[in-house]
Formats: structure tokens, C-alpha cells, sequence
């Protein structure tokens, strides 16, 4: 996605014309080829003031940039000047401040999705949610995951003073001062934590998730290593850094796949930009951790069109068949129980299904009290949780939350303080925003811990 200067969107055409030279192809000036029409001494000239002007073309781009690592790539009728930054460092910023407004560029590509770009841009965007929308979507996991970044970076920026992602905003207001078109190019941050998600096994999500929360609620200084980490370059690589580097499943969706769905955005927006006698000249600023991927993937001949391989790495995986036919299953085997009960005796019927009341409705209300739920939602979640959890299209925790949002809706005040409160425990139960989202995580696990003890229970009855 593009944006005008003036903050508008401006897609642009996909299929405008390009020129001819195949992907990663440096095509050197004409007269590098010498003279064969008899104007030898003319070409010799040109060929000379071109090689001075692309060396001092060189030394002026290295003079900017010091020792940020930087990557020149011709392709796609575009020069693509990747420059490789560190989400933490100061100098970083400056130095995207100083090419945006050197006027060598025609345009700005940054590592952000529409999503991350609007959370950076709109300071009102927490409070623009509709948070009943988020929890009937099924949305909620991924938003409490956003805020456990979020929490993570914030500690960053407490422990560093310099805000994470610095160079993207000094990008941003680069191209909007010299009124060049401003492109995202990353991937959703949705997408990429699915990908992620459905890339690993079961018992590596549990470790990761634990991992997650782990960083974002303590309290200790993060260490230098990880600091040096995040100097190469990517902030979500670096939120999972412990796994990423031990798991290949977990780096293919989150870096292997960004660094091929960047290069296909950039080769995209490149083809909308104005054509003049100059091939465009696009600023990509992305994590150091990209630079080598994205530069590689540019170079190399398309198999293709961009469209195709956005389109390949923008699928959500869809869940595997006996996920979704386990909970009905389970809801099989619990009516089969009660009917068997009451085959053999009314009275154990009736037992067989207070147990099941009392032991899935109160522990949906415990997960709800741990939240510290208002009263009226921890008993409306333990009158709910029996019923949802014979219906695996509606969830306790659905429950829970819609009635905590209508007796303790957030104000102004629990949007503007979200991003600070999530980065301690005391603030997820004070900020009435994340303690919604801890209604529903808390009331679902409850829910779901008590439809297994209650159905082993019950079958424990019938054959005991």
C-alpha cells in the first residue's frame, strides 16, 4: 500500500509499465560498452564522466549513511537503496531523516503493515476499537498478543530511551516533508503470528506463548545480548529470539517469508511509480536482519507475478479437520453420558448433570474471579459455561467478556494509559481494557479445563 504525501492511500496500477531488464540485473551506463560507431573519443568521455558521477554518487550515499549497512539492487525497472537499520539506535533514525530529505529518492519503502502503521500514526487508534467486534471474531488472542508486543517494546523504550521503531517514524515524516509516496510493504502482523502459529507443533506454541508472557511481565532489565539482538534488526524476531533461533519452523514464517513477501511489494510499488528518463529510486528502510533476504529475493528472476506470491503468503492457514471436529466430539461423548445416566436411574441422571454444572460452570467462574471479573459476570459466566460448552460455536469466555464490557465499559482514560499499563501485572487488572481481554482468556481456560474434568467424571461414575 502506498501513501500520498498528503496521508491519502494510493494503491496505484499494478501492471504499469516496466522497463526491460531482467530482476537483479545492474545494467551499467551505455557507454561502459565503449565505442563501436566510430564516436570512440565522444563514448570514452561520457563513459568517464558517468563512472566520476557514480563514484561520487557512492561517496556521497556512504558519507550519509557511516556505518549503517546499506545495499544497492537494480531491478525491476527500479534502484532499490536497501538500507539495513537497528530498531534501537538513535543514529539509525537520523540517518533515515537525512536520506529521506536528500532528494535522491522518489519515494520511501518501510518495514510496516497498514495495521503497525496506523498503531504508530494514530495515537486514537486503541480507542477506535470496538472491543465487543474484537471478542464475537474470535479476534481476541491476536489483540492481547498486539498489546504483549506492545508491552515488550514499551519496556525498550523505559529501558533505552528511544522508542522501538524510531527510524520507521523518522521515515514516515521524512517522505511527508519531502513529499515523496510513503509504501508498506511488510506483511500484517495478524498474518504472520497465524503463519507462525500453524507452523509449529502443539506443544512448542504452549513454550512460546509462556515465553511471550514471560517477557512482557518481568520486571528485569533486558540484558545486553538481547539488545545486541535487536541491533540487527527485527522486532518480532527479536520477541521470539529464544525460539526463532532454535526452530526452523518458527524462522521460515517470520523472517524466510516477510523477506520474499517484501521484495514482491516492492517490485509491485515500484511498477506504480512515475516514469521519467531516470529508472525511480525507492528508500527501503527495514530491519538489518532483512537486508541480505529481501536484496537476494530482489535479484533473482521471478518464477511469479508479485500478485501470485502475495497472494501464496497472505493465506491464513486454515485449522487442521480434527480440530475442529474434537469439540464436537467431546459434546457427543457428554451427552452420551447423561443419557446413559438417566437410562439407568433418574437420580443419577440429575447427578451426573449437576456435576457437570458445578464443575464446568464453577471453574469458568474461578478463571473469571482470577480476572477479577465484576460479580454479576462471574456468576452469569458460571450459569453460561455449561450451556457453551455444549455448543462449541459460542464460548464462555465470549460470555464473560460481553457482560464485563456492558457493566464496566472502558473510558478514555483505560485507551490513552493501555499501552503503559500492559507492560506491568498490576496494570493488565487495572486498565479496564486488557482486564477484559483477562476475563475472557481466564473464563475460556477455565471453561475448557472444566469440560475435561467433568466429562471424566462423569464417565468415571457410569463405569465405577
Amino acid at each position: 500500500m502506498t501513501f500520498r504525501p498528503d496521508g491519502g492511500p494510493d494503491a496505484g496500477p499494478h501492471d504499469a509499465a516496466r522497463e526491460d531488464d531482467a530482476p537483479g540485473d545492474t545494467p551499467a551506463p551505455a557507454a561502459h560498452d565503449g565505442a563501436t560507431d566510430g564516436g570512440g573519443a565522444a563514448n570514452d568521455a561520457r563513459a568517464q564522466d558517468a563512472d566520476a558521477a557514480d563514484d561520487a554518487a557512492a561517496d556521497a550515499l556512504g558519507a550519509i549513511v557511516g556505518d549503517q549497512p546499506v545495499v544497492e539492487v537494480d531491478a525491476h525497472g527500479a534502484r532499490f537503496t536497501l538500507l539495513g537499520t537497528a530498531h534501537v539506535s538513535r543514529s539509525s533514525a537520523e540517518v533515515v531523516t537525512a536520506l529521506a530529505r536528500s532528494g535522491r529518492f522518489d519515494a520511501v519503502a518501510i518495514e510496516l503493515d497498514p495495521g503497525r502503521f496506523a498503531a504508530m500514526t494514530d495515537a486514537d487508534r486503541w480507542a477506535k476499537m470496538d472491543l465487543f467486534r474484537v471478542f464475537r471474531e474470535g479476534k481476541a488472542g491476536m489483540v492481547a498478543a498486539n498489546l504483549a508486543l506492545g508491552a515488550f517494546q514499551q519496556r525498550l523504550a523505559d529501558q533505552l530511551g528511544i522508542e522501538p521503531g524510531a527510524e520507521m517514524k523518522a521515515a514516515i515524516d521524512g517522505a511527508r516533508d519531502a513529499g515523496l509516496a510513503l509504501q508498506l510493504v511488510d506483511r500484517d502482523i495478524g498474518v504472520t503470528l497465524r503463519r507462525v502459529y500453524a507452523n509449529v507443533p502443539w506443544w512448542q506454541r504452549l513454550t512460546i506463548l509462556a515465553g511471550l508472557a514471560a517477557s512482557v511481565l518481568s520486571r528485569e532489565e533486558i540484558s545486553e545480548e538481547e539488545i545486541e539482538h535487536l541491533k540487527e534488526g527485527d522486532m518480532l524476531e527479536a520477541t521470539f529470539t529464544e525460539f526463532a533461533e532454535r526452530s526452523e519452523r518458527l524462522y521460515l514464517p517470520l523472517i524466510t517469508e516477510r523477506d520474499h513477501y517484501i521484495a514482491a511489494r516492492l517490485e509491485i510499488e515500484a511498477a506504480a511509480l512515475p516514469r521519467t528518463e531516470h529508472r525511480p529510486n525507492v528508500l527501503v528502510v527495514l530491519g538489518a536482519g532483512h537486508l541480505q533476504g529481501v536484496a537476494e529475493t530482489l535479484r533473482q528472476p521471478p518464477r511469479e507475478s508479485p500478485d501470485e506470491r502475495i497472494a501464496a503468503l497472505s493465506q491464513v492457514p486454515r485449522g487442521r479437520r480434527w480440530s475442529k471436529i474434537i469439540p464436537w466430539l467431546i459434546v457427543a461423548v457428554v451427552l452420551v453420558g447423561f443419557a446413559l445416566g438417566f437410562a439407568r436411574s433418574p437420580s443419577l441422571g440429575l447427578s451426573l448433570l449437576a456435576d457437570w454444572v458445578v464443575i464446568n460452570g464453577g471453574l469458568a467462574a474461578v478463571g473469571a474471579l482470577i480476572a477479577l471479573a465484576h460479580p454479576i459476570t462471574i456468576v452469569a459466566t458460571a450459569l453460561a459455561a455449561p450451556l457453551t460448552s455444549l455448543n462449541p460455536l459460542v464460548g464462555a469466555g465470549f460470555v464473560a467478556a460481553g457482560v464485563e464490557l456492558w457493566l464496566r465499559k472502558p473510558n478514555v482514560g483505560d485507551f490513552a494509559t493501555l499501552r503503559q499499563d500492559v507492560t506491568s501485572v498490576r496494570g493488565w487488572w487495572r486498565n479496564r481494557v486488557a482486564r477484559t481481554f483477562l476475563v475472557f482468556l481466564f473464563a475460556t481456560l477455565g471453561s475448557a479445563i472444566g469440560t475435561y474434568l467433568a466429562g471424566f467424571r462423569i464417565f468415571g461414575r457410569l463405569l465405577g
